[in-house]
């Protein structure tokens, strides 16, 4: 079992935890975290791009000239694609991206990406995190006792207002609830930041 040092706010080591392997010490798969990845970005697109034909734009209700003698090319409507303000020949319409994925995938991307963390030394546990006050120099203090730089998710077991908003207004700094994170979060912020109690529920989760 992969162990790992604990920490306090203060930046001091007060133990160290055996992680579960089954969760933390896999052998991560790339494809399957490239698969997750991708479909969790498919999720997230709008689809609400959209263009008119000629048959919805207004306007062209009859021919602009006759057919012949005029010496102009032959126009059926001044709506057709070639003309000004006319419909749009193959443009976008609106289309929903998403797809679903089988759920022992999402599962094992999830644990491949916790692994790398571990195995890159991007993981740091705290015995526990909490503020009386909502401040953001508090969560600033305690990124820089623990020499933390960087793109940083912090992950909570539940829902806590004085550190979600005491670090929303950090840049590069993000907080996520156990059962809220995903792939692509995991992959973008370089560091991880759990509490014990964020492991044990990740363990029995995913174990």
């Amino acid at each position: 079992m992969p162990k790992i040092d604990v920490y306090n706010i203060e930046g001091k080591k007060v133990s160290d935890i055996e992680l579960n392997e089954e969760v933390f010490g896999i052998k991560p798969n790339e494809k399957v975290v490239h698969r997750v990845l991708v479909n969790y970005m498919a999720n997230q697109r709008q689809g609400t791009a959209n263009t008119k034909t000629r048959a919805e734009v207004s306007g062209g209700g009859r021919k602009p000239w006759k057919q012949k003698g005029t010496g102009r090319a032959r126009q059926g409507s001044i709506r057709a694609p070639q003309w000004f303000k006319g419909g749009i020949a193959l443009g976008p319409k609106p289309k929903d991206y998403r797809y679903t994925i089988n759920k022992k995938e999402r599962r094992l991307a999830i644990k491949s990406v916790l692994s790398s963390k571990v195995l890159e030394n991007n993981l740091i546990v705290l015995d526990n995190i909490s503020f009386k006050e909502i401040k953001t120099k508090n969560v600033v203090k305690t990124l820089t006792n623990l020499k933390l730089e960087g793109k940083i998710l912090m992950v909570l077991p539940e829902k806590n207002e004085n550190i979600q908003k005491s670090a929303r207004n950090i840049k590069e700094v993000k907080t996520s609830l156990v059962n809220t994170i995903n792939v692509y979060d995991l992959l973008k912020y370089n560091k991880l930041i759990l509490t014990l109690d964020s492991v044990k529920c990740l363990e029995e989760v995913y174990a």
